[in-house]
């Protein structure tokens, strides 16, 4: 049995698109768009030369699963929002996988967490 989700070996990414903007915590993400409003969902990354995390856009092989998951209108509804100064309502992609009841991708040992559900 699977404890987390794999990478496909054949993806799509049709939905979702990448946002630059000007937040304090990222300054690139995966936008996904209804509408007016938007649900800004951000990944966190390692970079082994300068040891340091960042927080960037979404691998391009999770955004349909997210957006295709029969809870995700739902979840869409309850947190997206409408920009404002140039941000969206933004979440992490665990925050995301663990409301859509989806397998989390493995966690690294350099993860961080936010302790608070708005970003």
């Amino acid at each position: 049995m699977r404890y987390h989700y794999e990478k496909p070996t054949i993806y799509l990414s049709r939905y979702g698109q990448l946002y630059i903007c000007n937040h304090p915590v990222y300054n690139r993400c995966t936008l996904f768009k209804i509408g007016d409003k938007g649900l800004a969902v951000i990944q966190q990354r390692f970079n082994p030369e300068t040891k340091s995390t960042y927080w960037s856009e979404l691998d391009p092989w999770l955004t349909d699963d997210l957006y295709l998951n029969p809870n995700f209108k739902n979840y869409f509804d309850e947190r997206a929002g409408e920009c404002t100064d140039g941000l969206y309502s933004t979440v992490t992609v665990r925050q995301i996988m663990w409301s859509l009841k989806m397998k989390p991708i493995p966690k690294e040992r350099w993860e961080t967490t936010f302790d608070r559900r708005d970003i």
